[in-house]
């Protein structure tokens, strides 16, 4: 979308043209020249920004669920924010991550390539901390320094961190169940980004950056997606057919709907009338006692479904038994009330 001027920009141009301090004739000259557009083959452009849009909301699921499924795990508040989405080569991914750090690969069916969860060992070491017990490490800066220099996980700590990387492979799953059903299971974990060989380096590739926020400590959380993974759902991922308002329902998922809605139950009240007495009067009411209300008794009544009118009712016996027959829907009433 072209930028609008405000109207004091708008007369500074004008002033500026009229002094001769911007040229007419170099400013249609440089709207005349092709405008040029730095392409950059390293960085291939897969996916067109609707889908790109439509990848923000997917993901902003996962950080819900990933903050919900770790919140949950380590018993204190965590926090994901989706902060990018690229495109880029895998090549490029393998260098922008630390050398040594925690990779989960995962298999999405039918969906074909390998995504990879990569997580730094800072991160790894705190969830390890948090998930023995401990609660003091975020205080302790150096500790935390300390473990960027870590070389290896032992195998206590893959086997706790194999839990973590379990709920993340669940909420990527369940992020993309609006768009197809997945079969998403973690094929193994990796801790040397040089060593895997499930991708060419040039294979085009969709990252996505997640922040994560534990205590005073923020770090990130890295997605990878090769462009094979989209290449069966492309047209799923448009917003005219995602949002499209023409799909139909599905008839088991109403019917269960309904049948769970009609064991609701529903307070309903019937107003015969209102009244105003003294308190000593009140104090001193006794069992056969006559309380003048303000309707007659030919005067239809209010009826209220968890205290909000609903039907106008007339009052008579069923089967010897008091009852209401429904006359009259107050909409109008229902609506002022609001």
């Amino acid at each position: 979308m072209d930028q609008v001027l405000s109207q004091q920009e708008i007369d500074r141009l004008l002033n500026a043209m009229s002094s001769g301090e911007i040229d007419q004739e170099t400013v249609e000259e440089e709207n005349e020249q092709s405008k040029i557009k730095n392409y950059d083959f390293r960085r291939p452009t897969k996916l067109s920004k609707e889908y790109i849009n439509t990848l923000h909301m997917i993901f902003e699921d996962f950080s819900k669920m990933g903050s919900n499924a770790m919140s949950t795990l380590l018993r204190t508040n965590v926090n994901f924010q989706l902060a990018a989405i690229e495109q880029i080569s895998y090549d490029e991914f393998i260098h922008s991550i630390p050398k040594f750090t925690l990779l989960g690969l995962l298999q999405s069916k039918p969906l074909n390539g390998i995504q990879i969860i990569e997580m730094n060992p800072q991160l790894c070491m705190l969830l390890v901390e948090l998930l023995c017990g401990g609660m003091e490490i975020h205080q302790q800066q150096g500790v935390l320094d300390e473990q960027l220099e870590k070389k290896t996980f032992t195998d206590i700590e893959i086997a706790v961190l194999e839990e973590v990387m379990s709920q993340l492979t669940a909420s990527f799953k369940n992020s993309w169940k609006d768009i197809v059903e997945l079969s998403t299971v973690m094929e193994g974990m990796d801790t040397n980004p040089q060593l895997l060989q499930n991708m060419s380096p040039n294979e085009p590739v969709v990252l996505v950056t997640f922040t994560v926020k534990i205590f005073k400590v923020q770090t990130f959380i890295n997605i990878c997606i090769p462009y094979v993974f989209f290449e069966g759902i492309i047209d799923k991922l448009s917003f005219r057919n995602w949002f499209d308002s023409n799909q139909t329902s599905n008839q088991e998922d109403s019917e269960e709907l309904q049948r769970s809605l009609n064991s609701v139950q529903l307070e309903l009240e019937v107003l015969l009338g209102e009244a105003q007495m003294n308190l000593s009067d009140f104090l001193h009411l006794a069992p056969g006692d006559v309380v003048k209300l303000d309707r007659k008794i030919t005067d239809p009544l209010d009826t209220f479904i968890e205290g909000k009118p609903f039907y106008r009712v007339i009052p008579g016996k069923k089967n010897d038994q008091l009852a209401i027959e429904l006359i009259d829907k107050l909409e109008g009433d229902q609506e002022e009330n609001e």
